[in-house]
C-alpha cells in the first residue's frame, strides 16, 4: 500500500513487512491500553488489522478502485467507457445496479481477491486496458480492478449496505457526482467527509459535463472544490468528464493508470 495522491507521478511506497509492522503496533497497542481505550475506536482499529491481515495474504497484484455516486450520476455510463464495452447495465430512471460490477484489467487472476470482496459480477479486459480512442493514456491499467458500486441513495436499503460495505475494502474512492448533485448533502456528510484521512487516495468526477456551458462547468468546479475542502479534502483531485461525449475519459484512465502504476491503496 502506498500514500499516493491520484494524478501525481511521485509515489513514496510502502511495502508489505512495512504495512504488516504498522499493524502488529497497532495490535500491541490495543493489548497495553486495555479497558483505558475507547471501545469504538478499539473496534475500529481491529476491522483494520482484520482486513490488512487478510488482504495482504490474497496472491496477485491488483489495485482496487470503486466508482461511487448517487442515482443518476452517470457512474455506470463512466465505468463502461472506461472499460471500453457495455458492461454495467444503465437505467434511465431508478438505479439498476444492486450488486457491484467488477472489471479486472489485465491477464493476473483477481479471483481470490474478488472472493473476498465478494463481487460475483466480473469482466476481464485483455488489451493492456487501452481501447482504440484511449491511446493517448501513458501507461497500462494493467492490475485494475474497477468496481461499479450500487447508488449511495438508492432507495433499496441493502443497495445502499452494498456500497458502503465494499467501501471499507477498495485502495481508491472515485465519487462520481454531476452538476445537479455535487452539493448534495449526503454525499458529504455521509461519504467523503467520513473518508478525509483518506484524501490521498481520493478521485471526485463532476461527470455529465456536456450539459453545461464551459463557463458553467469552471463554476461548479471551483464549488465543488470549496465543497471538498470543507469536508477536509482539500487536496482531492477533480477530474471533469462526460461519459455520453467521452470528454475527459482518457484523463480519467490516465489518473487510474497512475494509481495502478504506483499500487495506490
Amino acid at each position: 500500500m502506498s500514500p499516493v495522491r491520484p494524478g501525481t507521478a511521485q509515489v513514496t511506497a510502502i511495502s508489505t513487512d512495512e504495512l504488516l509492522s504498522r499493524t502488529t503496533a497497532l495490535g500491541l497497542g490495543l493489548v497495553s491500553g486495555g479497558d483505558e481505550l475507547d471501545r469504538d475506536a478499539v473496534e475500529a482499529a481491529r476491522r483494520v488489522i482484520d482486513k490488512v491481515e487478510e488482504r495482504t495474504t490474497i496472491a496477485g497484484d491488483h489495485t482496487v478502485v470503486a466508482l461511487a455516486g448517487a442515482t443518476g450520476s452517470g457512474k455506470s455510463s463512466l465505468f463502461n467507457a472506461i472499460v471500453g464495452a457495455d458492461v454495467a447495465r444503465i437505467g434511465a430512471r431508478r438505479p439498476t445496479t444492486s450488486r457491484p460490477t467488477a472489471a479486472v484489467f489485465g491477464t493476473s487472476d483477481a479471483g481470490p481477491l474478488l472472493d473476498w470482496l465478494k463481487v460475483d459480477a466480473r469482466h476481464v479486459v485483455t488489451d493492456g486496458g487501452r481501447p482504440p480512442r484511449n491511446k493517448g493514456v501513458a501507461g497500462s491499467l494493467d492490475g485494475l480492478v474497477l468496481l461499479d458500486l450500487p447508488d449511495f441513495d438508492s432507495r433499496e436499503l441493502a443497495h445502499r449496505n452494498e456500497a458502503e460495505r465494499i467501501l471499507e475494502l477498495v485502495d481508491v474512492f472515485v465519487w462520481v457526482t454531476d452538476p445537479q448533485k455535487y452539493a448534495d448533502a449526503r454525499l458529504h456528510d455521509d461519504f467523503v467527509r467520513l473518508q478525509a484521512d483518506h484524501e490521498a487516495v481520493t478521485l471526485v468526477v463532476l461527470n455529465q459535463t456536456d450539459r453545461l456551458e464551459r463557463e458553467d462547468v469552471s463554476a461548479c468546479v471551483i464549488d465543488l472544490k470549496r465543497l471538498l475542502s470543507a469536508d477536509g479534502v482539500p487536496g482531492a483531485g477533480v477530474v471533469t468528464t462526460s461519459a455520453r461525449t467521452g470528454a475527459g475519459v482518457d484523463l480519467l484512465r490516465q489518473r487510474l493508470a497512475n494509481a495502478v502504476a504506483g499500487h495506490a491503496a
